[in-house]
């Protein structure tokens, strides 16, 4: 019989006294209350393998953050943020944040009757908070996008300064990810070559002790590498860049469409073999079982098995559920992809340990325009417009699954079908 030692019964009575104590003074966040777990102890940046990295869109501003871009990915209008405006599809939890991080939305109001409060991403508090969760709830870190149409604005440097301080602080690893939506073709590899060169000349990134590396080279993260946005002769050419022996050297990761295997394009199928890891982008890519929906990895084995044999290794992506009518309307209404208290979110982690992965790519961690988000949202937005919440469940309920889907990924714990905790 496992002997109990008085410290852990102090600390249980501790905590359930703190419960008890917010159940009195706020009954109405009962749901949304969770014991923290223990902090895991700083993540190592020198492999990918074990690795579970959340993507971090950072692109959230507000009027008042000092970036002078309005409310830039929360609404429509960057100088008004009204129900008909508004992009996003979840009401991010903000309680804990400290108040010079919270900034009020006119026409906007919280279930007490007051002015309902966002976060900036280019708030250097709000980015702390969300690596502590990260590092609480044992999640190793992030995948930063980097925007090409958007590197040249200073507040994405700023965003960046704020990750790397929060993970050495926290002792998560981040790596870079440059999105390449929505960039002219004929710019692509002259801004991203010229970006990255900066990092590693000026900013100095790559020197980091938390900047992930794989294989003795940093990790940069290619996004967007779709045959209908551009020629593979560029994605050719940013792969022989990074490939080069030079001080801008990295290994290189590709976000591509999930149907990569069945391009007809022999330099596109040329370029997909080429990348160091595959990553191939699933959100949305859904099959009907039992009627409900599910996110097809009956593809998956035949992914891996193809990537192996071209020396490429494979990092499958993961998403929680989706929506986007706001951003989208009524046209949006059909995408919808419900969470079902996280099991739709589990099975992925389930499939993807099965097929032989050793890394994964969780979408997102902040991404409330589509609904993706992993970190705190609230379960009681504004009513003055539609939202999605996490359905009564605690507000960290998928910062607890994606830390059990870190430890199956990881080789700690054996995949289970069922969730293997309660909320």
């Amino acid at each position: 019989m496992k002997s109990i030692r008085i410290s852990d019964i102090a600390i249980f009575s501790l905590r359930l006294l703190i419960l008890c104590v917010a159940l009195v003074v706020n009954p109405l966040r009962a749901e949304e209350i969770s014991f923290p777990l223990e902090p895991e102890s700083q993540v190592s940046p020198d492999s990918m393998h074990g690795k579970v990295l959340c993507g971090y869109q950072g692109w959230f501003r507000s009027p008042e953050d000092g970036s002078n871009e309005g409310w830039h990915h929360w609404s429509r209008n960057r100088n008004r943020l009204t129900p008909e405006s508004l992009t996003f599809e979840m009401w991010p939890e903000v309680s804990e944040l400290p108040e010079s991080s919270k900034f009020e939305t006119p026409g906007f109001t919280d279930r007490y009757g007051k002015p309902a409060r966002l976060f900036s991403s280019a708030d250097a508090a709000t980015v702390d908070l969300h690596f502590q969760w990260m590092q609480t709830y044992g999640i190793d870190g992030v995948f930063l996008q980097r925007f090409l149409v958007n590197i040249q604005r200073p507040s994405f440097d700023t965003v960046l300064q704020n990750i790397r301080t929060s993970a050495r602080k926290s002792g998560r690893v981040y790596a870079i990810c440059y999105d390449l939506s929505g960039t002219p073709a004929n710019q692509i590899y002259e801004k991203l070559t010229t970006d990255w060169i900066r990092l590693v000349d000026k900013l100095k990134v790559t020197q980091d002790r938390q900047y992930q590396y794989h294989k003795e080279k940093p990790v940069v993260f290619l996004w967007g590498l779709y045959p209908d946005r551009f020629d593979a002769k560029i994605a050719n050419r940013l792969i022989d860049f990074f490939h080069e022996n030079t001080k801008y050297q990295a290994t290189v990761v590709g976000g591509t469409p999930w149907y990569w295997q069945q391009e007809k394009d022999p330099e596109w199928a040329i370029a997909f073999r080429r990348l160091d890891i595959l990553s191939p982008w699933n959100v949305g890519n859904v099959s009907y079982q039992d009627g409900k929906k599910e996110a097809s990895t009956g593809y998956w084995q035949k992914d891996f098995e193809e990537t192996a044999i071209n020396n490429v290794e494979w990092m499958p992506v993961i998403y929680p559920g989706f929506s986007w009518k706001n951003l989208k309307g009524a046209s949006g209404e059909n995408a919808t992809i419900p969470r079902r208290g996280g099991k739709f979110f589990w099975k992925q982690f389930i499939a993807a340990k099965k097929t032989g992965a050793n890394m994964a790519y969780v979408a997102m961690f902040d991404e409330v325009d589509e609904a993706t988000a992993i970190f705190k949202v609230t379960n009681h937005p504004p009513v003055e417009a539609n939202f999605v919440t996490y359905e009564g469940l605690p507000a960290d309920w998928y910062l607890r699954l994606t830390a059990e889907g870190t430890k199956v990924i990881h080789g700690k714990a054996k995949p289970q079908p069922e969730i293997p905790i309660e909320p």
